[in-house]
């Protein structure tokens, strides 16, 4: 994405006119040269994959003169989204950067470029490339002059995304690099992500980077940072993990990741001798706009000292010699010919007059830069676990709108991302379980991969961040929603084939996910298989659409199960069946369901309403309040406003006074009157509105479960409600374990559509003394303190964050816990007070937005769900990381129809045996098993065997590996977090995994899975809190199955199991 309208340096003309905003234009490049190890075919294998320290003081440009030495990075900037779609950017300019690329290194050795995102490169190698270029790709690599960098399918954003997904593509991204060309990628250029989180410096740790590259962070702080030459430093990402996972990490100067475009000389864009990529087509002339000059003995001069000048700027921001130039913007190297034939030129005109301009420039990669300044051994300050969230690039542009832009597709991402994660541990089971089962194992990863990909796309920062046009947008959701039918229609053909069903339908072929009803006629029974995706026993409703109001419930072995019924809030015609389900982990259950004629009913929600109340004339002196209780807590609503009053928790018997309101914040859309919010910023006018004055109530109470439904109204006569809020307290019965279930207040919320220019926000307003701070995650990984500030302009924006999972408030006894299923902007603007916006609707007159669509007017109705935890420290504590991933992980519920009549449900054998006695998979309460998938790589694990397999030519087309499977186990609490939850856990593997099959070996790999961690030696950067320098090392595994898994760490391993 092309940075916006700058504060400091004028802006590129480049494909797109500059977004308002960024925290400066101009600038720009990519990491390459040792930055992904190559497996140089000469002895390669055996070699240490970076340069020897002794060799690098060797090298011309760590002689320690004093003179500047620029390493020219060439990259192009590709968005997987944003304003074209994927097939678009292919065909308008992203195919040509590969082939063009490739061509031209091959035609000066001297010249150097580092590739990004792995969706683009991956979709040219298997469609676009010749053999030869495929035959130059490996060259190129084992030279070192094509480096890739991150190397994940996208450049994931870093606000809003679940740590799982920039996980998972990350992995898919380093999978194929490593199963085609034997490389690891070692840098990082997140260069366009908006703001920076913490969680990231550790991820690339564990994925064996040496070193991270960031550029967008507040615009102050940035100024600032250049100011004291503290732009580079070695970040603890994670308080618990702290130096063991600790990385260098170089923050980009103002100048950020394009390459700077004014040149005093020429009305024209300097350095971009391609010019703009041009959609639809390619211009078939070659010609492109805004084409910089050519370089002749005219200008050469003029372009050298422009070079030069920008050179010497930028080095007196940094503390070394060494300064990172980079070549390139969004969308460039289209016509990479031109581009070196010119740069050659210049490059080679500078360093013959080296002396007279006191700079030496050389093609580079990103490894090339970062070798060269961990060569200089200097010692370096730590940055601690404080993330660069939120980002502001001027006064009144906070770009904190995006936590909340296109909530259904963050919704959606999110829900695609869960089935992944059920999907995959359901197929690994069935192949170990199954080894003769008849579903084609191929086919079946075909369709897993299909959802893998489109989860790893959708985590682009043009992506699920709510960026990105409208066709763009419909690109994520289709791709999104076929991925999800396939994996769905592979769990259910593998609940049929598990079951030896016959072929008349014993599981419907279009299966349904959560929330869907059960098709057919009355009087067939009907069953609803529900597995549970998490490693740990739940006790938890799973909600269904019936016809019928009278309705039985059995399980497997014909024993009812509790289950209530009630009258639907969506539709007249239909009731919402609610089925308590306890399941163990990784195991499904079947439940049978039928229509009754009277007998052995489920409970039935009785429904009351109340009068709609004028919040405006509400009685302030007779206050009558009606509870609301489970065995937990006990909910006060106030009758004479129809609005929540206090909440008890009852263990404690603390109450805390607790409102709940909707308001709107109006923000401006005309560019002549003000500040404007969009798709990225947030630029409220004034304080949030209060959006309804009348308030209808409905209580519809049960034996399980009550729902109070609140209906928000513009006024006492309106006819349809603006806004709707409805609340679920649980009661579990005796004999089932409720503790999670019990202690969550569940609410869903109805919004949309909005009008034009609204940002709406849910406010919560308590009695807590919270001394206005709050505490929102970083990507369901870690916890973030955000202390209000003050700023001179635009304060409530810029203290607005983002809440991927969890926010909380607190005083000194007491916390309130807000836990989300998508992405969210949250923040306290007033002592014991949490907003959360849901939704936003935007049109605004900037002609950059017009042009490329970006304006948000997003006329969706939203249904957020969202659980309210309340309780001491201690009791929070010991909730809240399990009941984020409950509300994540819910079940999956697949239906069928079986027609074989009779009262009781005959159980077969088998399901019986698989389910209700059945092999389950549970970790600790304090573990969470991240992953469990047959990734189907078809690299050998050996790094010496398999870049040897490569330069023989025998890297394996054919069969995929089934036999490896890929497992994540991550500890979900801090250092000192809580004193039993926070100690070490000692896993035995076999034990563990033993329902799958007999574990016979155990590899533990890096975070990806490409290296194994005895031989992964990370970059140790020298710091004052350890002086020397060298390689840091993972830990050790014992040889025994055993593994202990300390605070916060995510473990990775390649198990195998003995073949059936």
């Amino acid at each position: 994405m092309v940075p916006r309208r700058g504060t400091r340096a004028p802006a590129p003309r480049l494909p797109l006119p500059p977004r308002p905003g960024a925290a400066v234009p101009g600038g720009g490049a990519g990491p390459a040269g040792r930055g992904s190890e190559a497996g140089s075919c000469r002895g390669a294998a055996m070699r240490a994959p970076l340069l020897p320290l002794l060799l690098l003081s060797l090298l011309p440009w760590a002689d320690g003169s004093g003179a500047l030495r620029a390493f020219v990075v060439a990259h192009s900037h590709m968005d997987v989204g944003w304003v074209y779609t994927v097939q678009e950017s292919m065909h308008a300019y992203a195919a040509n950067v590969y082939t063009s690329v490739v061509e031209e290194l091959m035609k000066g050795k001297q010249r150097k470029f580092i590739a990004v995102e792995q969706e683009f490169f991956r979709l040219w190698w298997d469609a676009v490339a010749t053999d030869t270029h495929k035959q130059q790709v490996h060259q190129l690599l084992q030279e070192g002059r094509l480096e890739f960098v991150i190397g994940g399918q996208v450049m994931h954003d870093e606000a809003v995304t679940l740590i799982d997904d920039q996980i998972l593509q990350l992995t898919e991204g380093h999978g194929f690099l490593y199963e085609t060309f034997g490389i690891r990628p070692q840098f990082s250029w997140h260069v366009d992500p908006f703001g920076a989180s913490a969680t990231t410096p550790t991820l690339f740790a564990l994925a064996g980077f040496n070193a991270h590259l960031i550029s967008r962070i507040d615009y102050d702080l940035k100024a600032d940072m250049q100011k004291t030459k503290k732009l580079q430093f070695v970040w603890q990402g994670s308080p618990s993990l702290s130096e063991r996972q600790e990385i260098f990490t170089h923050v980009m100067d103002q100048y950020s990741y394009c390459t700077p475009s004014q040149i005093p000389f020429s009305n024209r864009s300097g350095f971009y001798w391609n010019g703009i990529a041009a959609f639809p087509d390619p211009p078939k002339d070659g010609v492109y706009p805004n084409m910089s000059l050519p370089v002749t003995d005219a200008n050469i001069h003029l372009y050298a000292q422009t070079m030069v000048a920008n050179i010497k700027e930028r080095a007196a921001w940094f503390r070394t010699s060494d300064v990172l130039w980079p070549w390139g913007c969004d969308k460039q190297f289209f016509n990479a010919s031109v581009q070196y034939s010119n740069m050659d030129l210049l490059l080679d005109y500078i360093n013959k007059h080296s002396a007279e301009f006191g700079v030496t420039v050389q093609y580079a990669t990103v490894g090339d830069y970062f070798q060269a300044v961990y060569s200089r051994n200097l010692t370096w300050e730590i940055r601690d676990s404080q993330d660069f969230l939120p980002y502001s690039t001027e006064p009144f542009q906070a770009w904190t709108g995006f936590y909340t832009s296109r909530s259904v597709l963050k919704g959606i991402a999110r829900r695609a991302s869960s089935l992944l994660f059920a999907g995959e541990s359901f197929f690994t089971q069935y192949v170990q379980k199954h080894p003769a089962g008849s579903i084609c194992k191929c086919e079946a990863l075909k369709q897993l991969q299909s959802l893998r990909w489109a989860v790893s796309e959708v985590q682009h920062h043009d992506g699920i961040t709510g960026t990105e046009s409208p066709k763009v947008k419909d690109m994520y959701m289709n791709n999104l929603m076929y991925g999800m039918f396939n994996v769905k229609k592979l769990m259910a053909s593998i609940i049929f084939d598990m079951n030896n069903a016959k072929k008349n339908g014993e599981v419907y072929s279009s299966v349904y996910i959560r929330d869907s009803g059960i098709p057919g006629a009355a009087g067939i029974e009907q069953y609803i298989v529900v597995y549970n995706p998490l490693a740990w026993n739940i006790t938890t409703f799973v909600k269904l659409s019936v016809s019928h109001l009278a309705m039985t419930v059995y399980d497997e072995l014909g024993y009812p199960v509790p289950a209530q019924v009630q009258s639907s809030v969506e539709s007249h015609s239909t009731y919402d069946l609610y089925i308590l389900v306890a399941i163990s982990g990784l195991s499904y259950r079947k439940y049978h369901v039928k229509p009754l004629n009277g007998k052995q009913s489920v409970f039935i929600g009785r429904s009351v309403k109340y009068k709609r109340k004028d919040r405006t004339h509400a009685d302030q002196q007779s206050q009558q309040l009606l509870p609301v209780v489970n065995n937990c807590y006990q909910v006060m609503f106030d009758q004479n406003t129809n609005l929540m009053h206090s909440i008890t928790e009852r263990e404690t018997n603390q109450t805390v006074q607790l409102t709940q309101e909707f308001l709107e914040y109006h923000v401006n859309g005309d560019t002549t009157k003000g500040p404007i919010s969009d798709n990225y910023l947030f630029a409220p006018n004034a304080s949030a509105v209060p959006v309804s004055k009348a308030v209808g109530l409905e209580v519809v109470s049960g034996n399980l479960m009550t729902e109070i439904r609140q209906y928000f109204y513009s006024n006492i006569t309106s006819q349809d409600y603006i806004y709707a809020l409805y609340t679920r307290m649980y009661t579990v019965p005796e004999g089932y374990d409720g503790k999670l279930l019990c202690h969550r207040i569940e609410q869903e919320y109805t919004v949309g559509p909005l009008e034009l220019n609204r940002e709406a926000v849910l406010r919560m307003s308590t009695n807590l003394d919270t001394r206005q701070l709050l505490y929102t995650d970083n990507n369901g990984y870690q916890i973030q303190k955000r202390p209000f500030k003050s700023y001179e302009n635009n304060t409530v924006a810029r203290n607005y964050y983002p809440m991927v999972q969890t926010a909380y408030v607190e005083d000194d006894t007491t916390r309130l816990v807000l836990l989300a299923e998508r992405a969210h902007g949250v923040s306290s603007q007033g002592n014991g007070q949490v907003e959360v916006m849901l939704h936003r609707r935007l049109w605004n007159n900037l002609q950059w937005d017009l042009n490329y669509n970006l304006t948000l007017n997003d006329s969706s109705v939203v249904h957020p769900v969202m659980w309210l935890i309340l309780g001491t420290k201690a009791v929070t504590n010991i909730l809240y990381w399990t009941s984020g991933l409950a509300l994540e992980h819910r079940p999956v519920v697949m239906f069928g129809a079986s027609s074989d009549g009779g009262d009781k449900p005959k159980p077969h054998r088998q399901l019986q045996q698989n389910s209700v006695h059945g092999s389950h998979v549970t970790v600790p309460p304090n573990l969470h098993l991240q992953t469990l998938s047959i990734p189907g790589w078809r690299y050998s694990s050996d790094h010496a065997e398999q870049v040897h397999s490569i330069c023989m030519g025998k890297q394996k087309q054919g069969d995929v590996d089934f036999s490896r499977v890929l497992l994540r186990i991550r500890h979900l609490y801090e250092v000192g977090e809580d004193p039993v939850l926070s100690q070490p856990v000692t896993v035995d593997l076999k034990s563990l995994l033993k329902g799958l099959g007999s574990v016979m070996a155990v590899e533990e790999r890096s975070l990806t899975g490409t290296w194994d961690v005895n031989t992964l030696k990370r970059w140790k950067w020298k710091t004052a809190q350890h002086p020397g320098k060298g390689f840091s090392k993972s830990p050790e595994t014992s040889g025994n199955f055993t593994v202990t898994v300390y605070p916060k760490e995510i473990r990775t391993f390649f198990v195998y199991f003995q073949s059936q």
